[in-house]
């Protein structure tokens, strides 16, 4: 049997270095930043082989194949876009499936019966018809954007500043939804019909919880420099 090309564990530190460094330079999905980086792996490793086969010593295999794809920085600056626009559809994702909670809680807020003379929990119920509208919109924005990067994306570019616009939505949103949960605390503590109200205060605050986290990680990749516009 003829034994390959000679390993050196430098040269396997070296290209493990370069993954480890792309890895850290991006943000985005989990998921699509994991195959990102493991295509990445794949083709330098590919790479390698190939040098490898034509005879070049494995250690400066490596440093050839490192070289041809470029720096971690380099690489991090045209795959950051692809992850950038999978995080603005994964928070697209959530204002569409969340905010219709904060809908859902206005309905519940007017069908507890609060007294009339109170004029907290009627407070509370204009305040919350207002966030509603917010959310309704909110939905339409986040339906437009899924739309912009899936069907549309196949013929048309993927407008650059989308990411950011669906980050703000989703911020506005996930405030609307904070501001709902302490309206419909206030609320519960009054209304005739508690128990509905607070369970309309904990959609509201769960609500709040999924679309916050991930607006705050769409707006960070969309603030992140990446290459030119992706057409998925």
């Amino acid at each position: 049997m003829t034994a390959g090309p000679a390993r050196g564990g430098g040269a396997d530190d070296l290209v493990e270095k370069h993954v480890a460094e792309l890895d850290a330079l991006l943000h985005g999905p989990s998921r699509a930043k994991s195959r990102l980086v493991e295509e990445a792996r794949d083709g330098l490793t590919e790479t390698v082989a190939v040098y490898t086969g034509e005879g070049e010593p494995y250690e400066r295999a490596v440093h050839r194949a490192v070289a041809e794809f470029g720096s971690a920085r380099e690489l991090a600056a045209s795959f950051q876009r692809e992850l950038t626009i999978a995080q603005a559809r994964h928070t697209a994702r959530a204002i569409a499936l969340s905010a219709p909670f904060l809908l859902a809680c206005w309905f519940l807020v007017q069908s507890t019966g609060a007294p009339q003379a109170s004029a907290v929990p009627r407070a509370a119920q204009l305040l919350a018809t207002h966030l509603a509208t917010v959310a309704g919109a909110a939905v339409l924005l986040a339906a437009a954007a899924l739309a912009a990067t899936g069907v549309l994306a196949r013929r048309l570019p993927v407008p650059h500043r989308l990411p950011l616009t669906v980050a703000w939505t989703g911020t506005t949103a996930s405030v609307s939804m904070a501001v709902a949960t302490l309206a419909l605390a206030t609320a519960s503590v009054l209304a005739e019909n508690w128990p509905l109200t607070a369970a309309a205060c904990a959609l509201a605050a769960a609500s709040h919880a999924v679309v916050a986290g991930s607006a705050r990680a769409c707006r960070r990749c969309a603030r992140l420099p990446s290459g030119a516009p992706v057409t998925l």
